[in-house]
């Protein structure tokens, strides 16, 4: 009987980043499957607004990785990432004939998953 080896994974979530979704979802398709080392090294040379943001949320999910379920970091891969809409904040911009127009300040849920990688 083959004993089935239970796969634990660790997140991170960053809420109500100011960031609209779209911009960090270029961001975020990068590093999708990828060690984490390797995710790390290719946030570190993107030259984003999100790639800060992205690479600390990666960095708390290894961290939680480590301390809560005690992996092994060295071990580790980005198993799922992705990005949820947020809270819209609504300004208003003074127009031409005195109009004004709506400016939607769109903020985003980043999430961050990592798992061990599977042997064999």
């Amino acid at each position: 009987m083959t004993e089935a080896k239970e796969i634990s994974v660790a997140k991170a979530v960053a809420k109500q980043v100011r960031i609209a979704p779209r911009k960090v979802r270029v961001v975020v398709d990068l590093i999708r499957g990828k060690e984490v080392g390797e995710a790390i090294a290719i946030l570190r040379h993107t030259q984003r607004g999100a790639s800060p943001i992205v690479e600390k949320v990666l960095n708390s999910a290894i961290a939680n990785a480590e301390h809560n379920y005690e992996m092994d970091p060295d071990n580790l891969i980005v198993s799922e990432v992705y990005v949820d809409e947020g809270v819209t904040l609504k300004r208003f911009r003074p127009r031409a004939q005195g109009r004004a127009s709506k400016i939607n300040k769109r903020t985003s849920h980043i999430t961050v998953i990592v798992s061990e990688k599977k042997e064999g």
